[in-house]
């Protein structure tokens, strides 16, 4: 049997710290890089990836200048080329520097150090994404940090305009939250929804999603300003509307289904299938059920499982199954296996349960229930 993957170990290894300890060897020459690599992985197998991080800039410190501004010299020094500006995409560079950015939040983070350390982390970025840093910068020094944002979403390197729109999203996950209006960032986004690469225009649409759950309004009206200026492609544009709308389609918000061609109710008739009598944990819900189309239509077909809670309270969890362009007197035939797989953030509860379809934001069946078994 093969050895399960783990992510901390194929991140963070004892390749990967000699890797890191000769770029910093080559920026000083008096680092002990063969006691730095033996301090460091000799712990890695008590630590999670995130102490590891925190762990390696601790030796980092430990190992480099006391002061300050010489050790983020030499970190600068260090770093490795640019990353490759031809990528378009999902290029977050490697994960060793990521121990970077937290000595620079973690010792640079005054009003002494302030031109110094965003300088720093826009250099670090080219490299490796530094939107969870810049954070603590936006909630310490909101003034100086957002003009240094607003001047990287005009910088020639795609990485940094990715983090002038990545490090202000309102929610951005497994960081910390900004004391920042929301609606200052649009102005933001304004400069970069035209970006000709995704891996910016990803980030627009995922901070425009976030923005959607508290301001729905401010969403639709922006994308529809931005769809009329045409100063993006249409193909983007429409990735980036899609990707945008995602939580406000999975809510039914007419407005949003509209704007990607979806009709309110759509002109269909379902008819349900099979569907399991009982399902327990680790195994599949399975069900079936055909859509006939009344009209020349596109349609987005959805469901609802309906999970217990301890309260004995149905709690629905939307779930897509296919976005598709029909004809008129078009018959979808549809199935679906459904994992109820033992989750360690969502217990579930033995009972009635119950999965309902939606066509273009409406549900169009009644509850259909079925029974989970211990």
């Amino acid at each position: 049997m093969s050895e399960k993957f783990s992510l901390k170990d194929h991140l963070f290894n004892r390749e990967k710290v000699t890797y890191l300890a000769s770029l910093i060897k080559s920026a000083y020459p008096k680092f002990e890089d063969k006691k730095f690599i033996k301090k460091t992985v000799e712990k890695f197998p008590e630590l999670e990836l995130k102490q590891r991080i925190d762990w390696i800039e601790q030796k980092i410190e430990e190992f480099l200048p006391f002061e300050y501004e010489k050790t983020l010299e030499i970190i600068l020094n260090a770093l490795p080329d640019e990353l490759d500006p031809n990528k378009t995409d999902d290029d977050f560079g490697d994960f060793i520097l990521a121990p970077f950015q937290v000595f620079i939040v973690k010792n640079g983070l005054s009003k002494k150090h302030l031109k110094k350390s965003l300088r720093a982390l826009g250099e670090c970025t080219k490299r490796f994404t530094v939107e969870g840093g810049i954070r603590y910068f936006i909630n310490a020094f909101p003034d100086e940090t957002i003009s240094q944002i607003k001047k990287w979403s005009t910088s020639k390197n795609y990485h940094q305009r990715r983090l002038a729109s990545e490090g202000i999203r309102p929610t951005l996950p497994w960081h910390i939250n900004i004391d920042f209006d929301y609606r200052e960032g649009i102005d933001i986004l304004y400069m970069l929804f035209a970006d000709k690469t995704r891996y910016v225009t990803r980030s627009v649409a995922n901070h425009m999603n976030d923005i959607s759950k508290i301001d729905s309004k401010l969403v639709l009206k922006t994308l529809a300003l931005w769809k009329i200026s045409q100063k993006q492609n249409e193909k983007e544009m429409d990735f980036i509307i899609r990707h945008s709308l995602r939580t406000l389609l999975k809510q039914g918000n007419k407005q949003a289904l509209a704007m990607l061609g979806y009709k309110k109710p759509a002109q269909i008739s379902v008819k349900f299938g099979k569907i399991s009598k009982t399902v327990k944990l680790g195994e599949k819900l399975e069900f079936n059920f055909n859509v006939k189309s009344h009209a020349d239509q596109k349609l987005m077909i959805s469901y609802y499982v309906y999970f217990l809670n301890k309260k004995n309270e149905f709690i629905p969890k939307i779930f897509q199954i296919k976005k598709c362009d029909v004809r008129k007197g078009d018959i979808l035939e549809l199935s679906k296996k459904h994992m109820l797989k033992i989750m360690s953030t969502k217990k579930l509860y033995p009972g009635k349960q119950a999965i309902q379809v939606i066509v273009n934001g409406l549900a169009v069946t009644d509850k259909i229930f079925f029974i989970l078994t211990k």
